[in-house]
């Protein structure tokens, strides 16, 4: 516990460094009402990220989270052209995307597919069928109604609904992970899939219910995107699977499995979120985003690497003192 939270408080400063980077030429950028759009524009990251950092901690990884998120987003610009209600869409898009999940979920579970391969062919199914639904074809903002569009706008105690959806997605899942016999399990299982077996715990179910909250997440996510930015399309959110996993690994969410919280994985996404948000505005290419992002996952798995290590040694040098 005592490295999760030294690896929480490096970022911490990390990113209260980059703020105070960034505010040195830019003294706007920390205003509150900016730091609060830039929360807002890095909640569907987020929420995402907390069902990617359940898979991890069960020794998975889900690699079609945004190709769900495509899929889903396409289906709630649809069934709103179709005059489908609101909270109807809402509920088909979020058991849509728990579905997609659980398809993951019982591959990994029932044949034993490791889960990258499975993510990965799903991943392209998932994109392949928007297009299958629409022939390639976008769906744009003047095809929305404008209660679908305004819905993640809406300003509620001075944040707009998007920003709450992703504070309640964060209390849910701390909930979740401490509170519940599934987050314990999700712990368990990756930690000593042998133990949480010999404890009573199905390791595939556990997995397949990890497949299936993340997924849950990403159909939520889908409609959110979708109507935020008001564009459907087969491309939607492409490659952003990467800066899921991104922000975990930065999060210190351990890709072994078994460790890491939620406090992590949400100041993970929030420093590439603040990355994604302040290059634009002291003049720096986008590009550098993707340097910048490799880079502190590189530290990031360095740091894990280096821990370990230390753990390793300290257990050697007692072992030879025992003898």
């Amino acid at each position: 516990m005592s490295i999760l939270k030294s690896r929480e408080t490096i970022l911490a400063l990390a990113i209260l460094a980059l703020l105070a980077a960034v505010a040195s030429r830019f003294p706007g950028f920390v205003a509150p009402a900016n730091l609060a759009r830039v929360f807002t524009d890095t909640s569907p990251l987020i929420l995402l990220a907390l069902g990617q950092m359940a898979v991890i901690l069960t020794k998975c990884i889900d690699l079609s989270v945004a190709a769900n998120l495509a899929l889903c987003g396409m289906v709630a610009a649809l069934m709103n052209g179709a005059g489908v209600p609101l909270p109807l869409i809402l509920l088909a898009v979020i058991a849509l995307g728990a579905m997609l999940g659980a398809v993951n979920g019982l591959l990994v579970w029932k044949l034993g597919i490791p889960s990258i391969v499975v993510t990965l062919g799903t991943m392209t199914i998932y994109r392949g069928t928007i297009f299958l639904m629409t022939g390639g074809a976008w769906i744009n903002a003047h095809q929305m109604s404008e209660g679908f569009k305004a819905f993640p706008r809406a300003v509620i105690l001075g944040l707009p609904v998007m920003a709450w959806i992703g504070i309640a997605g964060i209390a849910a899942m701390a909930l979740l992970l401490t509170r519940t016999p599934l987050g314990r399990a999700f712990y368990a299982v990756g930690g000593n899939p042998h133990a949480a077996v010999y404890a009573g715990i199905s390791v595939g179910r556990t997995q397949f219910a990890a497949f299936v909250l993340s997924g849950a997440l990403a159909g939520l996510v889908g409609y959110l995107w979708v109507a935020r930015y008001a564009v459907a399309y087969v491309d939607i959110a492409g490659g952003f699977e990467l800066d899921v996993v991104a922000a975990c690994v930065i999060g210190g969410i351990a890709i072994a499995g078994g460790s890491g919280t939620v406090a992590g994985a949400v100041m993970g996404a929030l420093f590439l979120g603040i990355i994604k948000n302040a290059l634009p505005v002291v003049g720096i290419s986008p590009f550098w985003q993707m340097a910048i992002s490799g880079s502190a996952i590189l530290l990031a798995i360095a740091f894990n690497t280096l821990s370990q290590r230390d753990g390793g040694r300290i257990i050697l040098k007692k072992a030879e003192a025992a003898e």
